[in-house]
Formats: C-alpha cells, structure tokens, sequence
C-alpha cells in the first residue's frame, strides 16, 4: 500500500486531499498541529473507509517537523506522496499587506509557514520519498503568485510567498531531475474554504483535484511546472 502525508489536513483543500487520495488507495498520513482537530479528521476519513493515521505537524517548528518524519517512517517505512498543503494568508487588518504599509512581521509569519514550512517538511520527508518507487511532491500554490497573471486582491505577503514557492518548487525539481521524485506545484483555483471565508466558487474537493492528479502522475511525468485544472498556469 503507497502512503502519503498531506500536510494542513484536518480542514479543507487538505481534508479533501486526504480523502480523495483514500479513496484511490493511499494510506494518508493527517499532518495537523491541533491535536483535537487532528483526531476528528482521522475518524471522518476511516469512517469513509480511508486508512488514515494522525501526524501530528507543526510546519514552522524544526522539532515537530523531525517527530513527524519519525512517525511516518514507524507507520509506514517510506512516504510514496508528499503534499505540501499547508498554507496561512496572513493579517490584512490596517493595511498589513498593502506594500505600501506592508508588516514585515506579518511577511515574515507568511514566508515560515507558506515557504520555509515547505522546504522544513520537504526536505525531513526526502529520505522516505527516496525509498519509494514513484514517489511524489505536491507543492499547493496559487495563480496569486503569477507574476503574469496578478490575480485576486493586492496582498503583499501571501501573493510574493506563492511567488517564492514556485520558485523553490523549480529548484528542487532541478536538483532532483535525475531522480525518481518528481516536484510539481498545484493551484486548487478559488475555493470556498474558511481561508476564503467560504465566499468562493469552487469546492474543496475541485481544489483538491489537482493536488490528486500531480500526486499520481506517470514516471515519465512532467517535472518542476505550475499547473491548474486547466493545464500549465505562467509563472
């Protein structure tokens, strides 16, 4: 059985996640920091017949992150997926995010959880990836971080750090082009989530559709791209 870990996983895109990769066949590592909602998301997904186990993750601590692997690899010996969901939008509240005012506070919180969460959890994860066949990395983005496409509300935190993400997705997929991993980033598009305040168009479970399609790509895969529903979003 190929095991996976999403992170975020107790809410939204990330349950989704979670819950379309049990579906296929995954066993799914519920990464969390809260421990209540952690338990909650592992009863939902087993009582909807997915083999899932709770991990308890803190992506902006190095020592959570260290326990996490430790548990994966006592739960399962290898990861197979890897889905870097995990994701805050940061204040907004008097005009933190406008550059003009801009809270590097408020930057700097966005940047530890949207891009060094990432690369912390990655690169703990790596060793198990290595020992799987076709193994996977999920980066969740967002066309808010297209520099082509500058969607959605001028937020000078939260855009730049999906910006830095793609940017690090393309770099690790570089280092590991002569590998078996294999590093794309996703845009789940508009969702109606508690991060959207549920105004949004789209369900979790079509956000997390993309996630799930990049999470069980080929071997002969595409490698290092940005991609949407629709196919290749711009950088």
């Amino acid at each position: 059985m190929k095991t996976a870990l999403v992170t975020g996983a107790n809410k939204g895109i990330g349950f989704a996640v979670a819950r379309g990769l049990g579906t296929i066949g995954f066993r799914v590592g519920v990464g969390a920091r809260d421990d209540g909602r952690r338990d909650q998301a592992v009863e939902q997904l087993r009582a909807a017949g997915v083999e899932a186990f709770g991990v308890a993750l803190d992506v902006t601590s190095d020592e959570s992150v260290a326990a996490a692997a430790v548990t994966v690899e006592q739960t399962a010996g290898r990861l197979d997926v890897l889905v870097n969901n995990a994701g805050i939008s940061g204040r907004t509240d008097g005009g933190a995010q406008d550059p003009t005012t801009l809270d590097l506070d408020v930057v700097r919180t966005v940047l530890d959880t949207n891009v060094f969460g990432v690369v912390r959890v990655t690169n703990a994860m790596l060793p198990l990836l290595r020992r799987a066949d076709s193994p996977r990395i999920v980066n969740l983005s967002s066309n808010m971080g297209s520099l082509t496409l500058q969607t959605g509300p001028v937020l000078a935190a939260y855009a730049p750090s999906k910006t830095m993400l793609n940017s690090i997705t393309a770099q690790y997929a570089r280092q590991l082009a002569g590998t078996k991993v294999i590093v794309n980033a996703g845009c789940p598009g508009y969702v109606a989530t508690d991060f959207t305040s549920f105004n949004a168009p789209r369900t979790a479970e079509q956000g997390a559709a993309i996630a799930i399609r990049l999470a069980t790509l080929p071997d002969d895969g595409p490698r290092g791209g940005f991609f949407d529903d629709d196919g290749t979003v711009p950088w």
